[in-house]
């Protein structure tokens, strides 16, 4: 018989809604149940890709014994932890501060109002792994509630105190400065794994916000910066967390060298990383990049996109029940796709593929010899490699559509969709690929008009449902995400939406002591406001509404939202060189905020021949320091103020000689308009 999860909309709380154990969603029933009966809570955070989260399901929450157990003593949450950022946030704190470690499903004992005063992560049905079992678990809770209350209260009180304290004392202040930038850049040389690629030992995360940075210093000149992302993302690229048969970046790899992934395909990664190859292209021409970031992006148009346009959030780690099953191969299956003797025997050589495989009898596919390798062995000429992986790559990718698919968690957020928004809106822009920037308009027009009603954005889509309050994390990366579209398509909708956004954000979130809660200030009242400043797998709240308020007072000379993003990054400041993979979205806007900035406005008909020249001269190249505003009107503006929708940037700008024009300008102030792409060029380059 189905538990109350049944009602619920998220994938993974629905997958718990047969489970035996009386689960509550968490709100305001749960919560008074637990202060009547007088018991304490067992929460249970996870997500639907979270393959330890299906282990312990199956272990435990399906198990009837166990769920009477948990049934009779407590009164059992389960959260979607991709919904509720906020109470994941709030309650890992806890559990990493009292095991110095956190991870899902996250397992936390509460008192009735909220304090934690046991956790952990995965338990085991039985005692192994150094851990107890989950039965053992929750008899020793219940006996201490029950005998030594006092105890565990005095545990939540001091936990509680401990997390209030810590969320106040982030602050590690120092100026914004060039310094800051190359000693970042330098402990991340440092640390750089020159050997297999990255930063850091197995479990080995891309640490997409890191390599952006050293994308932007490459920009600047660093070739110390240039050499460790082409490193690192080639490293990447050649398979194994990159599935070179779809596309596609798994979360992480569980070993050095990137060969065996946790499968999981998670939509923020592939955002992230989509970006840091389209960018790497531009800097290096590379066409291997190119390719990466392209396959990576048709990937999410194939498999991870609602035919309304929003992102779908993950797909599953697991098939059949069996991780990984869906992207491994054993030689007999490839050679059996592909007809060609000769192709069969290149493809072997090319990925090292043999009858014993790299993974449990099986093999990920990971190149072994690059293009100039296999074109010698194969007496082939170089140009003709990847033409010919990309055939078999296609059969590969064909035939596989044959196997029972890993689940979808298809629910849409918004923080997520912002992040891909943005790879969507650039990577038309700058590849002349109209339909990634139709692509990129549809998933706008999606989230502007299902996931904000009335005066808020909304942090969750799915079914036709919009629900919970959004995070500033939402607000900050849909801000971004609108102004790269704008930049690629200049419809006023565009800015002016993540103009009003911004104002919604100040309003809501701001803390008068500088930055930003991630919770709007009608939020549910939590344990306490959350305020996370550190990046993750995502970038934080804060440092994704400093870029978007860096960005949007280069557009509108707000000085007051350039101060405010300002401070935030002082306060930041010691931080960033000390631990620039924790700090890389930080470290991006600090690299935006030091500039110099180019604000471009372009007047014309968007119709007419030199109007496009040049806007197609201003995306030749990677322009990580500038900000484009493209007027639509056809007239001369000239002595016209306040357009609706319009950025100042685009105000009083007339047409030079009576031609479409452009005006290069720097805090507003500006150079000699022109009207031709060779003096465009030679402005932003001065």
């Amino acid at each position: 018989m189905p538990n109350r999860l049944a009602n619920e909309n998220s994938p993974y709380l629905l997958q718990h809604a047969e489970n035996p154990v009386d689960w509550y969603p968490w709100g305001e029933e749960a919560l008074e149940k637990a202060n009547t009966e007088d018991k304490p809570i067992f929460l249970s955070v996870g997500y639907a890709a979270c393959h330890w989260c299906h282990v312990m399901e199956h272990e435990s929450f399906e198990d009837p014994e166990t769920a009477a157990l948990m049934n009779e003593h407590f009164v059992n949450i389960k959260v979607d932890r991709e919904e509720r950022p906020d109470i994941d946030n709030i309650y890992m704190q806890a559990v990493v501060a009292m095991t110095g470690q956190g991870g899902w499903p996250m397992s936390v004992f509460l008192t009735p109002d909220g304090q934690p005063f046991y956790g952990g992560t995965y338990f085991p049905p039985e005692p192994r792994y150094r851990m107890p079992s989950f039965k053992d678990v929750l008899h020793s809770v219940e006996r201490i509630w029950r005998e030594d209350r006092e105890k565990l209260l005095e545990s939540g009180e001091k936990i509680t105190a401990h997390l209030k304290a810590t969320g106040e004392s982030h602050n590690a202040g120092g100026e914004i400065n060039p310094s800051i930038l190359s000693e970042a850049a330098m402990r991340l040389a440092q640390a750089y794994d020159w050997k297999n690629g990255g930063w850091g030992q197995a479990p080995k995360f891309p640490q997409p916000m890191a390599i952006e940075f050293l994308l932007r210093q490459a920009s600047r000149g660093d070739r110390m910066a240039l050499d460790m992302t082409n490193h690192a993302l080639k490293s990447m690229a050649k398979g194994g967390m990159y599935d070179v048969a779809g596309g596609g970046f798994a979360r992480y790899s569980v070993d050095d060298f990137w060969l065996v992934p946790h499968f999981e395909k998670m939509l923020y990664d592939n955002a992230q990383l989509a970006l840091a190859y389209l960018h790497a292209y531009l800097i290096t021409a590379d066409e291997e990049f190119r390719r990466v970031c392209e396959e990576t992006l048709d990937f999410v148009l194939r498999e991870m996109t609602h035919p309304e346009g929003g992102f779908y959030s993950s797909l599953d780690a697991d098939s059949e029940g069996e991780e990984g099953k869906f992207y491994v191969w054993t030689s007999e299956e490839i050679q059996a796709v592909i007809s060609d003797p000769e192709d069969s025997r290149l493809f072997l050589a090319a990925y090292g593929v043999t009858q014993q495989g790299n993974f449990e009898g099986h093999t990920v596919l990971q190149r072994v010899l690059d293009d100039d390798q296999i074109a010698e062995e194969f007496g082939l000429p170089i140009e003709e490699v990847p033409k010919k992986l990309a055939e078999i790559h296609a059969l590969l990718l064909e035939k596989r559509t044959e196997r029972i698919r890993p689940g979808t968690d298809d629910k849409v957020l918004v923080s997520w969709n912002g992040l891909m928004l943005s790879a969507f809106a650039e990577a038309g822009r700058y590849l002349k690929r109209p339909d990634y920037v139709e692509t990129a308009i549809r998933n706008a027009d999606f989230l502007l008009t299902a996931l904000h009603p009335d005066d808020r954005l909304l942090r969750s889509w799915r079914d036709g449902k919009a629900r919970y309050n959004g995070y500033l994390e939402d607000y900050a990366a849909m801000i971004l995400g609108l102004l790269a579209l704008y930049q690629s398509d200049p419809n006023p909708r565009w800015f002016s939406s993540a103009s009003e956004l911004a104002i919604e954000m100040i309003t809501r979130f701001r803390d008068p002591d500088g930055g930003f809660f991630d919770t709007r200030d009608d939020h549910e009242k939590l344990l306490y406001r959350p305020k996370d400043l550190q990046d993750n797998a995502v970038p934080s709240g804060n440092a994704l509404a400093a870029l978007a308020l860096l960005q949007l007072s280069a557009f509108e000379l707000n000085l007051e939202w350039r101060d405010m993003a300002e401070a935030m990054m002082a306060k930041m400041g010691g931080n960033l060189a000390r631990y620039p993979t924790g700090f890389g979205q930080w470290l991006i806007a600090a690299d935006f905020a030091l500039g110099p900035v180019n604000e471009v406005a372009i007047i014309g008909d968007s119709e007419s021949a030199q109007t496009q020249a040049l806007v197609e001269m201003l995306w030749k190249q990677y322009q990580p320091h500038l900000v484009a505003a493209i007027s639509e009107e056809k007239n001369n503006l000239e002595g016209v103020e306040n357009l609706p929708g319009f950025p100042k940037l685009l105000e009083n700008r007339g047409l030079f000689n009576d031609q479409s024009t452009a005006y290069v300008c720097q805090g507003f102030v500006c150079q000699q308009p022109v009207n031709t792409p060779e003096e465009l060029a030679e402005q932003l380059n001065n």
